[in-house]
């Protein structure tokens, strides 16, 4: 069935969020299982992160074709491409970036900020970060860049860019997995140094953070061990709103527990709720079980000190989950998981007790954690990597066409 939108009401939303996103926006009711036609496809790869910048859609991965939802035209389009919100035109905004984008922000002035594990940008030396205008320029006066690795996940506060990945300096400047810079300039902020380590792993690693809707406090997971020189197990809240990071006195040590083997982390997405009364903790690790967080999704409060526990643990039965999204109607959860509810369930034994089938993606309530009805499905392959609350939608991004039980190349919206 073909969902059409007035274009009138998207562009009109979409404007009205065209600021920085912060956390993902509130809706009132769950989005619909069935997607628009509208939307164009990624032919390859693997799309890893989407941005709003007005009532454009910018998308970033590792890929090379790009088609119209006809599929009717084909346009080179390497790592990084754009369409319209409203109709999903295929823009012409054609950067050329030499290597994956795995992050994208919303920046100022119609611009948007990328992340990755790329070497230059338009042929210009710029690792890892980069700020482009939607004519595909880029932004020159933005000179920030890392010394190796990647940059994994980005945010843009006011004068502020978040940038995180496996990076251990920024402009020269030492710093291990996180840093904060001038959303004009680039320049680090040399007040701000979370201070992580990792000792006895390889390297440091920020996977992924997010900052609450009020701007004061920042999560971030990943392969690290300490934050400040305390222990912070793959899990630390920063306060953020003043000069420096300052290592709150929030912790859990429900992450503790090794997974499979070979994991460094296992956590892979976390994002602050609307209101920013909690925040949902993506996980992937191989070895679920009921007392443990592997393959799972959980649920921690924000305030009070001290150590934490879950309020609720959504658990998968041996598959990961790699993206949540929490609307305040719906936290959405995307990996290539077979079932939800599922806590005695294994990969060699199948399901458990009560588990119910949500191929690839699914809902779960914020109260419970429990699945909701909405069953969309998906053809699950390694799975979701992101997705990106629109006022009207939700939009996936994956490694698969098939999407709600229509061919959709790694890119859908479902609709409200």
């Amino acid at each position: 069935m073909r969902r059409l939108l007035s274009a009138a009401v998207i562009v009109a939303a979409a404007l009205a969020c065209a600021h920085p996103a912060q956390a993902d926006s509130a809706q009132t009711s769950v989005v619909s299982a069935n997607p628009v036609d509208f939307t164009p496809h990624v032919l390859d790869g693997t799309v890893w992160s989407m941005a709003l910048v007005g009532d454009t859609v910018v998308v970033g991965g590792a890929f090379t074709k790009v088609a119209d939802s006809t599929r009717k035209h084909t346009y080179a389009r390497k790592n990084i491409f754009a369409f319209g919100l409203s109709d999903g035109e295929i823009r012409s905004f054609a950067p050329e970036v030499d290597g994956a984008v795995y992050s994208l922000a919303t920046g100022p002035s119609s611009t948007v900020y990328a992340g990755g594990a790329f070497k230059s940008v338009n042929g210009s030396a710029q690792r890892g970060v980069t700020r482009l205008g939607l004519n595909g320029e880029r932004v020159s006066s933005f000179s920030a860049r890392i010394n190796w690795g990647d940059v994994r996940a980005l945010q843009a506060r006011g004068s502020s860019l978040y940038v995180a990945g496996t990076f251990s300096a920024i402009n020269g400047v030492n710093r291990d997995a996180l840093a904060r810079v001038s959303a004009l300039t680039g320049a680090v902020d040399t007040g701000f140094d979370p201070r992580l380590t990792a000792p006895g792993l390889s390297r440091t690693r920020v996977e992924h953070f997010d900052i609450s809707p009020d701007g004061s406090r920042l999560v971030a997971i990943g392969a690290l061990l300490k934050a400040s020189g305390y222990d912070r197990t793959q899990i630390a809240m920063f306060g953020v709103a003043g000069p420096s990071a300052v290592l709150l006195n929030w912790y859990t040590d429900a992450y503790k527990p090794a997974c499979m083997k070979g994991f460094d982390t296992y956590l892979r997405q976390i994002k602050f709720a609307p209101d920013g009364k909690y925040f949902v903790v993506a996980a992937t690790g191989r070895a679920s079980s009921p007392d443990r967080l592997c393959d799972s999704a959980a649920r921690f409060e924000t305030l009070g000190n001290g150590r934490h526990n879950p309020t609720w643990v959504q658990r998968t039965g041996g598959d990961s989950l790699y993206a949540v999204a929490v609307t305040g109607s719906a936290v959405y959860l995307g990996g290539h998981q077979r079932y939800f509810d599922n806590p005695y369930g294994t990969d060699a034994k199948g399901p458990g007790p009560g588990a119910v089938a949500r191929p690839g993606i699914g809902a779960v309530s914020p109260i419970t954690g429990k699945a909701l009805s909405w069953n969309p499905t998906r053809a699950r392959g390694v799975g979701v990597r992101c997705f990106l609350v629109v006022p009207h939608g939700l939009l996936v991004g994956s490694d698969t066409d098939e999407l709600g039980r229509e061919y959709h190349g790694r890119i859908g919206m479902f609709p409200l």
